[in-house]
């Protein structure tokens, strides 16, 4: 016989029952937090399964308890650094609270599969990373057990949906407000994916501060994704299609990652007439030296511990400092 053929018996909890001489139900209280155990018969039961190489199937236990301790997370757009800021904190806090992330990358056309693995699987909830949710997409998620939903990062109206993200109205305020102080007077705005549904308010935040300064929007370019080529290449043909007399004096990109490839299309493009850029996020490169890119944190860390919250606990913290971001004042909005 070979070795290929040998198959390694695995240990069960009958197994540990019969060599400790107890119940298969002891052995389950041993492994159970809080479960009512004496400390000497717990003590056997694990020493026993430790010798033996057992440990508990807890999906198969949380399947019988109705609650599998897993949370699906629904992510696209992973070129962009603050969807793996986001990722990363979400599952770090999932994590500590005892919960197991089950990353569901929905780029491109294979999302029904997708979604199908995370029902087979029973998971407790949903939570959308910045996703942009088509109505296909929502369909096949509330049809999905009924587990609650929350999306983090992104606005929708859609009902059945809980909404964690900052006060993008209120940021897009305080950006304007900074450009205007630093004496700029012609102002741009750069959006990214699906800016005509409103699933962000920075830009209205940002107009209707400006207008209250008797000062406009005066041109709004457009990134397809969040990708820095696409930024670069908008920038660039905006900067290639106008007369210096004519530019803005600074531009307020919806996200970090367009703001980079604006900045960078400026440095190939026109060197010698530098337009102020503010990003969004704050993305680990914005501080780089080399870019020094004055942007807006959202603070992942609250806005992940609301929504978690919500998943788990179904608690809400409907007026909280969860909502509010901070300016990160570097040089990039600064007047020439």
């Amino acid at each position: 016989m070979t070795k290929a053929t040998i198959k390694r018996h695995k240990a069960t909890a009958s197994d540990v029952a019969a060599k400790a001489g107890v119940s298969k139900w002891t052995v389950s209280r041993a492994f159970t937090p809080g479960a009512s155990i004496s400390d000497k018969a717990r003590d056997s039961v694990l020493a026993i399964a430790k010798e033996l190489g057992y440990r508990p199937n807890l999906l198969a236990r949380s399947l019988s308890q109705k609650r599998t301790q897993i949370i699906g997370v629904v992510i696209d757009e992973l070129k962009n650094p603050h969807s793996m800021s986001m990722l990363g904190e979400a599952t770090r806090q999932l994590q500590t609270r005892g919960y197991m992330a089950l990353v569901l990358n929905i780029t491109g056309e294979n999302y029904r599969s997708v979604m199908s693995l995370a029902d087979q699987l029973q998971v407790d909830g949903i939570l959308f990373l910045g996703t942009a949710l088509t109505h296909e997409l929502i369909a096949i998620a509330e049809d999905m057990h009924k587990v609650p939903l929350v999306q983090v990062c992104r606005n929708t109206n859609r009902q059945g949906i809980d909404v964690v993200n900052t006060d993008d109205y209120q940021a897009g305020s305080l950006i304007a407000r900074l450009l205007v102080e630093q004496g700029h007077q012609r102002f741009g705005y750069m959006s990214g994916p699906g800016a005509e549904d409103g699933h962000l308010q920075r830009k209205e935040g940002f107009r209707d501060a400006l207008m209250a300064q008797s000062f406009a929007l005066d041109v709004e370019l457009n990134s397809d994704h969040y990708d820095r080529q696409l930024g670069y290449r908008a920038m660039q043909n905006y900067l290639l299609a106008t007369p210096v007399a004519e530019r803005i004096e600074a531009l307020f990109c919806e996200n970090d990652i367009l703001a980079l490839g604006a900045m960078e299309a400026q440095r190939d493009t026109a060197p010698n007439n530098r337009i102020a850029v503010v990003g969004f996020d704050d993305i680990d490169e914005a501080a780089a030296p080399g870019w020094q890119l004055t942007t807006y944190s959202q603070r992942l860390d609250r806005l992940m511990a609301e929504a978690i919250n919500r998943l788990i606990d179904g608690q809400a913290a409907e007026d909280s400092e969860w909502r509010q971001g901070e300016l990160r004042i570097r040089r990039s909005h600064l007047k020439p």
